[in-house]
């Protein structure tokens, strides 16, 4: 299936429509309709073919390639929606709801303005959103996020000096867990392993099919190995560069450093090493 990819945002993830017989290329705008509406966006792929089996939803067509006006209608509703945020914000302090406004979007067509906020809790809006629908005079949605959301969206720096991965080239979130941590030997400070929004950094499931591997290939701490001096115990590991401090049988030998491939795994440790590579 030809397919050609959109994106609406700066940093947002993009999505497949049907081009039918149009041909835009990278950096030419398109309007189209999604769940939310009418919407003008960038295409950041030209039209290319895909196996029309991975679709998991219908991919919807191209209503036709942006002119100037759409153009600007676009620029001009980014424009205006910065004062509906401002006022947003004047109305949620108005009636003293617990909820910490994101962003504000309008359909090209302006037939919807919507409100992305975070809350600790749920929250009863329907009375702001009456009060937003007679100032604005059209549909108001407002749509509760999470923080990780709340980050891409706004942006920011880092940990590293870099700007937000989120923010910057990642289009989906990927599943983090403490686990990773662990096993990469790191700090389970949460200080040191979560990013700015508060939850475990996303760069710690960049390195992590790497990590299985050279676990699975590394005698971990309390492995009894076969070393080229005897049997010795592994009292400390680095896997990445595969050097090993391992304590001989002997208790009158101090501890000495072997590199994996001179020491032979006998029994014991936290986990046994594999010798299956893993599937690219």
């Amino acid at each position: 299936m030809k397919v050609i990819s959109v994106r609406f945002k700066e940093s947002g993830r993009s999505y497949y429509f049907d081009p039918g017989a149009l041909a835009p290329q990278a950096g030419d705008y398109v309007v189209v309709e999604t769940a939310r509406g009418v919407e003008c966006g960038e295409v950041v792929r030209a039209p290319h073919e895909l196996p029309d089996t991975g679709f998991a939803r219908e991919i919807k067509p191209v209503l036709r390639q942006a002119d100037g006006v759409d153009v600007r209608r676009m620029r001009q509703n980014r424009a205006d929606e910065r004062s509906a945020f401002a006022v947003c914000e004047q109305r949620i302090a108005a009636h003293k709801l617990q909820m910490k406004l994101i962003d504000a979007e309008y359909t090209l067509d302006r037939g919807k303005l919507v409100f992305h906020f975070t809350a600790d809790n749920r929250v009863d809006f329907r009375e702001l959103v009456k009060d937003l629908a007679a100032r604005f005079h059209t549909r108001i949605e407002l749509r509760q996020i999470g923080v990780r959301d709340e980050s891409k969206m706004l942006g920011g720096l880092g940990v590293c000096g870099q700007p937000f991965c989120c923010s910057r080239f990642l289009k989906n979130f990927q599943p983090v867990s403490i686990k990773m941590a662990k096993e990469q030997g790191l700090s389970l400070n949460p200080t040191k392993i979560s990013g700015a929004c508060g939850r475990l950094m996303c760069c710690l499931a960049y390195e992590q099919k790497s990590y299985e591997y050279l676990n699975s290939i590394t005698p971990q701490p309390g492995s009894v190995v076969r070393t080229p001096d005897g049997e010795g115990t592994v009292v400390e590991a680095n896997v990445v560069s595969g050097m090993l401090k391992v304590r001989s049988n002997v208790e009158s030998l101090a501890p000495k450093t072997y590199h994996r491939t001179e020491c032979t795994y006998l029994r014991g440790g936290r986990k046994a090493p594999a010798v299956a590579r893993p599937e690219e």
